[in-house]
């Protein structure tokens, strides 16, 4: 593991065995099952990890639109995010759609969209991003 200037803010590991790509992941406690799908060869048993990812920025953008959202004690009864992830030769590219039940005018609803671009798993993926892969 390389050392970095930065806190640690989480960990996961992931073990997979001869069931073809079922995966165990645990992080923060919790344990997820992640796959691939029946076309890929997989069993299908839990979230393939294109989906993991946008499961990932989808549920931290609304956990930081409704921090945002309480924070101004707007009324906002639910938040929805959908995301469309395609990929080319050139780019990765996520389509991201917001829906909001409550009272908002069209100036609320724009300083959202800003906010929503700036939660953590967004400026991850958008920034400047390193992985350092080793193995024992």
């Amino acid at each position: 593991m390389m050392e970095t200037d930065n806190n640690l803010i989480a960990t996961a590991e992931a073990k997979i065995g001869r069931i073809q790509y079922q995966t165990i992941v645990q992080s923060g406690g919790h344990t997820i099952i992640a796959d691939e799908p029946a076309d890929m060869n997989g069993m299908n048993t839990g979230m393939a990890p294109y989906n993991l990812l946008l499961a990932s920025l989808a549920s931290c953008t609304v956990i930081t639109l409704r921090m945002f959202i309480e924070s101004k004690m707007w009324v906002v009864d639910e938040i929805t995010i959908n995301l469309d992830l395609s990929k080319t030769e050139e780019r990765v590219h996520i389509d991201s759609k917001l829906t909001f039940k409550g009272e908002l005018n069209d100036e609320q609803r724009k300083r959202l969209i800003t906010i929503a671009d700036a939660c953590p798993v967004h400026k991850m993926l958008v920034g400047n991003f390193e992985i350092y892969t080793s193995a024992e």
